[in-house]
């Protein structure tokens, strides 16, 4: 049989971690034959010339299984292949992918590849391609014995799943897109002080051509402050996220002398009080150009750089339809330790409707800077912090040795288990006297579990 070979990864098949699953599957199996085709690497190429990208659809054409290989970025596929992703659409290439048998590999620390492999999922079903499954493998598993032979299984059920024409199932409906033309109405409401805070927008459109454009357009309006607004195609971005982690050592990035755009997240994005990024949803995810900028800000590795910031997000498309787009959005929020205020789209209400919702947008994020208010962060927060603790202290140390120095000296090391002295305390204390019967059926547990409370509401300091 013939695979086709997707490479999600910027460094190519030769120093790709991704690729070298492919290469084990293809050791283990030499019969068959493997196409290997170098996506994120070769995008700039791909793009601009037809021919380049017609060789690569002939070849998904001739193939009897595709396989989507990527390593994970900022909790989807890198911008390059996100790229690829759209011309599939945009050309209107989709018949040569349907009811093809496809199968997707990610490697990563874990760290939201749930996803990007739903992405990719979704993807596969709005192709109509015949989904077999995903593998979300850790970065070192091909080392590991039992995990690799674990890899094996899979492949050699995916190769058995196409040669017994396997029926497989659906999971994703195509999005609905809503035939709507935002029209802004006149500003008649008072307008909003931004009371000395900084606020800055972020936007794939500033025409008032698009829903997008004249919903941003009509958000500045409700200020009566001066306030910036920055359109993602003026930034001076020289190339994507290549995956050199040159930026481990000193979050230094490679293009930092290179290109603008160093200068603009750590002077124009950091120094806001309040961020309203604002995106069109292309396929399943926003544009990859708004991809390429959250890949670009991972020169600061797993050190946040929204501390205390307010964002929101201004979005044309089905967000609703999208639950895994609202996932990322927010989880980016939470771990970066800002505040999510909240969404608007053109998806429900009229415009007038939607111009009020803007107008909300804007008077709640001010209110929420003055008052310094951040919600507490939720599972999506929690365990990102934890996954990039976990892997920074111990095997990626080294590689990220700058997370390091910033996870030392601002307390991260702290939130271990092991460091907290009162748990260790209480569960010394607590734990032998549990183990006799007589004291663990005379506590109750529901009243020890209050008394705490009940201390602060009996107290009128608190």
């Amino acid at each position: 049989m013939k695979f086709a070979i997707l490479n999600g990864s910027p460094k190519g098949t030769a120093e790709s971690v991704s690729m070298q699953y492919i290469l084990y599957i293809k050791k283990k199996h030499p019969e068959h034959e493997y196409v290997f085709l170098d996506i994120a690497q070769r995008i700039k190429v791909i793009e601009k010339n037809g021919e380049k990208f017609n060789d690569i659809i002939e070849t998904i054409k001739e193939s009897d299984g595709v396989i989507w290989v990527f390593p994970v970025y900022v909790m989807l596929v890198c911008s390059q292949y996100k790229r690829f992703i759209e011309l599939i659409f945009e050309r209107n290439k989709e018949h040569v992918f349907k009811d093809k048998y496809t199968a997707v590999l990610s490697t990563s620390i874990h760290f939201y590849d749930h996803t990007a492999q739903n992405y990719l999922h979704a993807i596969c079903d709005d192709l109509g391609m015949k989904y077999v499954g995903y593998f979300p493998a850790d970065s070192w598993d091909l080392l590991y014995p039992k995990r690799r032979a674990r890899w094996l299984l899979f492949g050699e059920q995916f190769i058995k799943a196409i040669e017994t024409k396997q029926p497989t199932t659906q999971h994703y409906q195509k999005a609905q897109i809503r035939e709507f033309n935002y029209e802004p109405g006149d500003f008649n409401q008072e307008k909003i002080d931004t009371q000395g805070k900084k606020i800055l927008i972020v936007s794939e459109d500033t025409s008032d051509s698009t829903n997008l454009g004249k919903m941003v357009n009509q958000f500045v309006k409700s200020f009566s402050n001066n306030i910036e607004l920055v359109n993602i195609y003026d930034i001076d971005i020289k190339g994507p996220c290549i995956g050199c982690i040159h930026c481990g050592y000193n979050h230094e990035c490679i293009y930092k002398d290179k290109d603008g755009f160093t200068d603009f997240w750590t002077n124009r994005v950091m120094k806001a009080d309040i961020l309203i990024f604002a995106s069109i949803i292309k396929d399943r995810y926003l544009s990859s150009r708004w991809k390429l900028i959250y890949d670009r800000a991972f020169f600061n590795n797993h050190t946040p750089t929204l501390i205390g910031k307010q964002l929101g997000y201004i979005i044309s498309g089905p967000l609703s339809q999208n639950h895994n787009i609202k996932e990322m959005l927010m989880a980016h929020i939470e771990y970066q330790d800002s505040n999510f205020v909240d969404g608007v789209t053109d998806e429900f209400g009229d415009s007038s409707h939607i111009d009020s919702l803007l107008y909300n947008l804007g008077k709640q994020a001010v209110n929420f800077s003055v008052t310094d208010y951040i919600k507490p962060i939720s599972f999506l927060g929690e365990a990102a912090m934890k996954s990039f603790r976990d892997d920074v202290y111990g095997r990626d140390r080294f590689v990220f040795l700058a997370d390091h120095e910033y996870y030392e000296s601002h307390g991260v090391y702290d939130t271990f288990p092991q460091n907290d002295e009162r748990a260790k305390k209480m569960n010394a204390k607590l734990i032998p006297l549990l183990k006799i019967d007589k004291v663990r059926k005379k506590i109750n547990m529901k009243q020890e579990f209050l008394k705490p409370f009940k201390k602060v509401l009996e107290d009128p300091r608190k």
